[in-house]
């Protein structure tokens, strides 16, 4: 069932479009190339049907023309109580430009067309991306015994925020912090106890 004048009102990027076959429409980045037809399923309204929240099974078909960035925009950042701390930061959103070829009231379920996904979903591609960051956390949690020194979170009352402050200041293994002149050492506190702890490790 197609009409010239049917219309939608879809919703994509958070932002909702009123839309008719034949318009073109500058969205939120969507991961599709140029070329590629897209189906955006989330459809508030088709010609006199309003949705609860969403019309079932209709949708509207697209086809991506380019993959654009929008205005620049500027955002002044002007810190208080900071004299002549000023400074401009420029964005220019990532836009995708599609032109829209039917509404369909029905079927748009069975149609075959892939939905229009956001770039920044969290889809297949963003996934594996996750993954490597928490081998990176791990491995980083591994590098202070690692990096050539002993794991001084073994001491009683020495954590790992305690560890990482004693290897900035240059102590990394036991026999270093057993060295260490309590009252003169000024760069982390240290505690009496952590020195006699690390002189029976060493």
């Amino acid at each position: 069932m197609k009409e010239d004048h049917m219309f939608a009102v879809m919703k994509t990027g958070g932002k909702q479009y009123k839309v008719q076959a034949g318009d073109i429409l500058r969205v939120e980045k969507l991961a599709a190339e140029a070329g590629d037809t897209v189906q955006f399923n989330e459809i508030l309204m088709v010609g006199t049907t309003v949705g609860t929240p969403v019309v079932a099974d209709a949708g509207v078909q697209a086809e991506v023309i380019d993959q654009i960035k929008g205005d620049k925009v500027i955002n002044f950042v002007k810190r208080r109580r900071k004299h002549s701390s000023k400074r401009t930061k420029g964005h220019r959103q990532k836009l995708t430009l599609v032109k829209i070829l039917e509404v369909l009231e029905k079927g748009a379920e069975k149609s075959g067309v892939k939905a229009a996904m956001g770039a920044g979903s969290v889809s297949g591609a963003a996934a594996p991306a996750a993954k490597p960051a928490a081998k990176k956390a791990a491995a980083k949690a591994e590098a202070p015994a690692q990096a050539g020194g002993d794991d001084l979170t073994t001491i009683t009352g020495v954590g790992p925020a305690a560890a990482k402050k004693l290897a900035e200041a240059g102590i990394t293994t036991f026999a270093q912090l057993a060295a260490v002149e309590v009252d003169s050492f000024d760069a982390v506190k240290v505690k009496a106890d952590w020195v006699e702890q690390a002189k029976t490790l060493a």
